[in-house]
């Protein structure tokens, strides 16, 4: 008896429709070896700046610019990634993807100035966009319906601990100075990491057919790469050494840029967004918030741990620890609050910006009374409902916000949607820490983070204002 009902277990799950093969497992292993590696060099800079620039100068130039240049390079080009996946086979651009991305984190990791590793950190961006976008493209061209939710099950977990791991190892590394690199091995630990991803890659992803009638919008991607560019570099610039010629020149070339980007939309045979897209009122409503929201959301994590490091003048491992709950308080709403997506709809990104909002009004009452000497047991519960927010926003607003979009045009709005969730990563960095900064020479550390913390506010409140205009459930499953 006991037999038979072995045979039997054995034999169901040898039929099991949903079952991974060990080749199965190898390729998801690839594609979240490629999204780990981009998840965690785009936070590991938000411990690591202060030491990196007291190593190798720059000031709050460089500062500005660690977590914007990659920000803005992968955001400018993610789209274009996609499609060039399409137009000359995915698996050839996650092998180009992740040999140019391993080049570039050496050349981070061997920087010798300013200018070295921001043009690491630009390439790395580069070949970031190119790397990213194969990977979900990849598992659904490989993995059957029944075997994908098995898959996509993994990321949450693995996305989650490498939020998590980044900012921890990159401070545990730059404290324990392995071979007196101080900062580098973080960097440099990706050449393993790529080099693995790479062979396996080479012998295991399946081959696909290139598509020559994909067709790039080539002006259009450099119209949003130059009016990002010119506004970005104009505020860092200008944040940083005054406002003279150079930087004012920027931001107005900058918008001219973006207007003529929005004509080329308009009027392109392959626009990167559709203008259906932008006619569509929930659709833009959530791309407005998915631009303020993570805008925010990337700025003041990262003046969280410059003031960690800055103004309470924690070590870049006990800033890491410190910061801990956001990435906790993340993962725990992330978990609660996806199944309830379908049934809350749009109340969720309400939810959710509510509970950001408490989170950050709490925080500046803990900074109002106790400034410079606040510790970090005082601050853990506002940081955690920071995070609760924020994986609220999270899981919510991207689905919601394609929620009325025709099935045609999901491939297009959530290109949108990725891209503009980067470049509000850059253009959140960039501004929020020009906050800190002039605030601080002028008034303190503390009232700088007060500052700041207000502007995030303001910020959130005008997201709730946009609530109301969203979708008021996600897409249907089809």
């Amino acid at each position: 008896m006991i037999n038979n009902e072995t045979n039997i277990s054995i034999d169901s799950k040898a039929n099991d429709p949903s079952r991974l093969s060990l080749r199965l497992r190898i390729i998801l292993a690839i594609v979240l070896i490629a999204n780990t590696l981009d998840l965690m060099d785009s936070t590991i800079t938000n411990i690591a700046a202060p030491s990196i620039v007291n190593d190798i100068g720059g000031g709050q130039s460089l500062i500005k610019w660690l977590g914007a240049s990659y920000a803005l390079a992968i955001g400018v080009l993610l789209v274009i990634g996609g499609r060039l996946g399409d137009r000359y086979g995915k698996r050839k651009m996650y092998l180009t993807g992740i040999a140019g991305f391993t080049i570039a984190s050496a050349i981070c990791g061997l920087a010798v100035n300013p200018t070295m590793i921001i043009a690491g950190r630009l390439i790395q961006g580069s070949f970031g966009a190119l790397l990213i976008p194969q990977g979900v493209s990849i598992l659904m061209a490989t993995f059957s319906r029944e075997q994908l939710p098995k898959a996509f099950s993994a990321f949450g977990p693995i996305m989650g601990l490498a939020s998590i791991c980044g900012p921890i190892v990159a401070g545990l590394i730059i404290d324990a100075n392995i071979g007196g690199l101080h900062w580098r091995p973080m960097f440099l630990i990706n050449i393993s990491f790529g080099i693995i991803g790479f062979i396996a890659a080479l012998k295991v992803l399946p081959h696909d057919k290139a598509n020559s009638d994909e067709k790039l919008d080539i002006i259009g991607s450099l119209l949003l790469g130059l009016m990002m560019l010119g506004l970005i570099y104009g505020l860092i610039e200008g944040s940083t050494n005054g406002w003279r010629a150079l930087p004012i020149t920027c931001i107005i070339g900058g918008i001219v840029m973006s207007v003529a980007f929005g004509f080329r939309q308009k009027y392109a045979a392959n626009p990167l967004i559709k203008p259906t897209l932008l006619s569509n009122k929930g659709f833009t409503s959530g791309l407005l918030m998915e631009l303020g929201f993570f805008a925010v959301l990337n700025g003041f994590v990262y003046v969280i741990s410059l003031f960690f490091q800055l103004i309470l003048h924690f070590t870049p491992s006990k800033a890491a620890i410190g910061m801990t709950p956001i990435a906790i308080g993340i993962i725990i709403s992330s978990l609660i609050c996806r199944p309830l997506l379908t049934t809350l709809g749009r109340k969720l990104v309400a939810l959710g910006l509510l509970t950001t909002l408490a989170g950050t009004l709490s925080l500046f009452a803990i900074i109002s009374i106790k400034g410079a000497t606040v510790s970090i047991l005082i601050g853990v519960p506002a940081i955690f409902v920071l995070g609760l927010g924020m994986g609220a926003c999270i899981s919510s607003i991207y689905d919601i916000a394609i929620g009325d979009v025709s099935q045609e045009e999901t491939g297009s709005a959530s290109g949108s949607l990725s891209a503009i969730q980067q470049l509000a990563a850059a253009i959140g960095s960039a501004i929020i820490t020009t906050i800190f900064f002039n605030v601080s020479e002028k008034s303190g550390g503390a009232s700088a983070m007060t500052t700041c913390i207000l502007v995030v506010a303001g910020i959130i409140v005008l997201c709730l204002g946009l609530v109301g205009l969203l979708p008021k459930t996600k897409a249907k499953e089809k």
